[in-house]
């Protein structure tokens, strides 16, 4: 599959938004041993428009970066940088958090993802970042394996951090960029 990988304003992210991200939960991960366990009954997981994230947050240090095959949108991703009132940046000058990372249902498992998740270490390290963060639940095993296999680390499980779902728990990964920063 050909991907065209480019940068974006982020007056894009209405078009951006229309990439699906809901995926359905089969299974989830125990957050000890990281072991799956098959659901009984499956569920849609879906999450807040991103047209909704300026409403919060001041998206001005913020990155957009569209995933393309033949010209259509298939994906893309959003990186957030110093951001007053983001916790998940730590008060943090030298951290980026992959914020959003969706790829159409259609191509998924198609390398749209990896090359996503490479771009937006180019652009973090760019920025001069040491750290990427990302942030997910254990109900979306696809993206914890995804994480591992892009060389992220687990380095947080934080069980009780959404009252309103009690059987998630939050996953938090980081990816060292020190070594990216050497090669460029």
């Amino acid at each position: 599959m050909d991907i065209e990988i480019s940068e974006e304003p982020l007056t894009s992210l209405r078009a951006y938004a229309r990439v699906p991200i809901a995926f359905e939960v089969r299974s989830v991960l125990d957050v000890v041993s990281l072991a799956e366990r098959t659901l009984e009954v499956p569920y849609v997981k879906d999450f807040e428009s991103p047209t909704q994230w300026a409403r919060s947050f001041d998206l001005s240090n913020w990155g957009l970066i569209a995933a393309r095959s033949r010209g259509l949108r298939v994906g893309g991703a959003v990186i957030a940088l110093k951001t007053p009132g983001v916790t998940m940046l730590e008060d943090r000058k030298d951290l980026a958090v992959l914020w959003d990372i969706r790829v159409a249902p259609e191509v998924r498992g198609k390398g749209v993802g990896s090359a996503l998740f490479r771009a937006v270490e180019a652009w973090a390290t760019a920025r001069g970042c040491r750290q990427l963060k990302v942030k997910t639940q254990n109900n979306n095993v696809a993206a914890c394996r995804f994480y591992q296999r892009q060389g992220c680390v687990l380095g947080g499980v934080h069980p009780s951090v959404y009252p309103e779902l009690p059987s998630e728990v939050q996953l938090l990964w980081y990816k060292d960029l020190l070594a990216l920063r050497a090669q460029r």
